[in-house]
């Protein structure tokens, strides 16, 4: 009966391409001979482009992917529905583009999952996929599949750039030791977002050794108001640095508008704020969707929980933005780079933070039910906490030592 009724809604909104909240938008890209392989491919999105950040990041993607593939002879037809709520218009977008043909359907939100997973057992033979989430992979269903990159790497960097930059402030007299405060904006307080602030405070540590951090969540993925107002209200708590886990410009250009510093998430915001951000980091959603969209062309698996880091391009950094930067901050970046990739730099490198005051010896990964409990497995060995190793979606969920959380209510 779903599927009958959600057919004729279809059909009434055809003409308009309005569904849930949400335009949708088809595009082809691909090569022209007639021998070329077709597939068509739906992309759900919770913004739309316009943010300049991570829907922006996705379409991207979804662009790049589209040329790569083009050049191997398979054609991309993309059916992109933007603008869909964490909520039930989720289920909707999903049996929209079952409906309409497509045979991967890729979710770009992490709230997304558990709407997706009601619509997966109604359409067994589409691969859905679930970027940036965890559950897929312990579901037991074949055709769900988790992906996430190692984007705590890139985050290192960006902290190690705005470190440099904190400690030329220093070193200038500019401010004093313990005025090397950044300002982190924060979607919701869990693994996620924890782990990507905690890998940008030791980056931005390994080369300013006084800085702090506080951060404030906004309880939204992208509420352009929300990222300003938390940036600013960060600005008056005394931060001269600020960074985010968020989806729109919006703390950039309140950084700019206080004369404070900024690094980036998910697109290079220097545009729009060129005397306040230094750099930013993002993934290279086109590294995956290339992968899963061949693979699925030539009858290969698909992996049932996909991750990458910078070794293979699937996380980079934007340009920095050296007009502002510290001097030295370009080789640095690649020295860090370096390390990361030949693992002599471990981003959760337990010696570098405390916990309490005490070095972490110990903490869990996610069990194959997705729950922390008694058996599952044990991150921390070899002196280090080992991010996304167990599964893609992050889980380091531990609240370190110099790193203020101004709330928590998210």
């Amino acid at each position: 009966m779903r599927k009958t009724l959600s057919v004729l809604f279809v059909l009434l909104i055809a003409s308009t391409l309005v569904f849930a909240g949400g335009a949708s938008e088809s595009s082809t890209g691909g090569a022209e001979a007639s021998d070329a392989t077709t597939v068509k491919v739906g992309l759900i999105c919770i913004g739309d482009e316009n943010d300049q950040g991570y829907t922006f990041n996705f379409i991207r993607g979804r662009d790049e992917a589209t040329e790569i593939l083009a050049a191997e002879g398979i054609n991309v037809e993309w059916m992109t529905i933007y603008n869909i709520g964490e909520d039930a218009s989720c289920i909707d977008a999903n049996i929209e583009a079952a409906e309409e043909g497509c045979e991967i359907i890729i979710n770009n939100s992490y709230g997304f999952e558990p709407f997706m997973l009601e619509v997966v057992d109604d359409y067994p033979e589409i691969e859905f996929i679930s970027c940036t989430n965890c559950a897929s992979v312990f579901d037991g269903r074949d055709n769900t599949h988790n992906a996430f990159a190692n984007i705590y790497e890139g985050r290192y960097i960006a902290g190690v750039v705005a470190g440099m930059k904190l400690q030329q402030m220093i070193d200038e007299g500019t401010i004093n030791e313990d005025e090397a405060v950044i300002g982190y904006v924060g979607a919701f307080s869990f693994a996620e977002v924890i782990s990507g602030f905690t890998s940008y405070f030791l980056g931005a540590r390994s080369v300013c050794p006084s800085v702090t951090m506080k951060v404030m969540f906004v309880g939204s993925w992208s509420d352009a108001t929300a990222e300003s107002d938390a940036a600013l209200a960060l600005i008056d708590e005394g931060c001269v640095m600020i960074s985010q886990h968020s989806d729109n410009t919006t703390p950039a250009t309140a950084a700019q508008s206080r004369g404070v510093f900024h690094t980036g998430y998910n697109n290079d915001m220097t545009g729009i704020a060129p005397e306040a951000s230094l750099i930013g980091t993002r993934i290279d959603w086109g590294i995956y969707f290339s992968e899963l969209i061949r693979n699925y062309v030539n009858g290969e698996e698909i992996p049932q929980d996909w991750c990458a880091g910078m070794g293979e391009g699937a996380v980079v950094m934007t340009p920095l933005n050296e007009a502002i930067a510290a001097p030295g901050t370009a080789e640095k970046i690649a020295e860090v780079e370096a390390g990361i990739a030949d693992g002599s730099i471990q981003v959760f490198d337990t010696s570098t933070f405390t916990v309490g005051g005490e070095e972490l010896t110990h903490a869990f990964a996610l069990d194959t039910d997705g729950d922390f409990t008694a058996d599952s497995e044990e991150a921390v060995f070899d002196g280090a906490f080992h991010e996304s190793l167990f599964q893609s979606a992050p889980y380091f969920t531990v609240q370190i030592d110099g790193i203020e959380w101004l709330n928590a209510a998210y």
